[in-house]
């Protein structure tokens, strides 16, 4: 009896030790829990881009055509322009830029279209995004006269950095091809399909857009 008592005695402790650390262990795990689920109920972002699949050049009127079925029927008039940007940094695509935007306030992709890479999405793949679905004016210019830019112009905009690297071949490719069809549709004339650096007191699309390049595949497209 003497020994039983005595081991009641002393593994007592231990278990109450146990009890204690697993006790303080699950609460612990439960308030993480609790900050994961907080900080996961921000508000969705719209259903901010669907990319198109890359076809080949002989089939991409075929595809572009898809992109003037929007969920809001497109008002005649309604765009007079279209904006070139780039997004500043080599690797992105539309979802890393909607989040950004949401995080300065934005409610979701600032542009109407995305033109990737190949550092985040497939090269040359264009995301079209809710703005451009909806028909509603963008967040991509800043300035004095954002106001009217944002209103009427079309925001397109490219992942990298061209002020230290040049875009790919098929992001250009897929840039003039998607600008001739815009415009083709939309009646806007070559002298309104503008850079932001033109408009904004930005470099961007960077020094190393190929701007004359753009512009012949433009020509030779019309």
């Amino acid at each position: 009896m003497t020994n039983a008592s005595t081991r009641r005695r002393i593994n007592a402790p231990r278990l109450a030790r146990t009890h204690v650390v697993w006790g303080a262990l699950v609460a612990a795990m439960t308030g993480v829990g609790g900050l994961l689920l907080a900080l996961d109920r921000s508000p969705a972002a719209p259903a901010e881009a669907v990319a198109l699949v890359n076809l080949e050049r002989a089939n991409s009127n075929n595809e572009f055509a898809a992109i003037f079925d929007t969920k809001t029927p497109i008002k005649p008039g309604a765009w007079t322009g279209i904006v070139i940007h780039h997004s500043g940094g080599a690797i992105g695509s539309a979802e890393t830029l909607t989040k950004q935007h949401n995080a300065r306030g934005f409610k979701g992709l600032g542009y109407h279209f995305v033109i990737s890479n190949g550092q985040g999405a497939p090269d040359g793949q264009i995301f079209v995004g809710y703005r451009w679905s909806e028909q509603l004016p963008g967040v991509h210019v800043a300035g004095s006269k954002a106001e009217q830019y944002n209103r009427q112009t079309i925001g397109i905009c490219l992942i990298g950095d061209g002020e230290r690297r040049e875009f790919t071949s098929a992001q250009i490719a897929r840039l003039a091809e998607l600008v001739s069809s815009l415009q083709s549709r939309l009646q806007i004339p070559d002298r309104n399909v503008v850079l932001h650096r033109d408009i904004s007191p930005t470099a961007s699309p960077g020094r190393l857009f190929p701007e004359a390049t753009f512009r012949q595949l433009l020509a030779d497209a019309n």
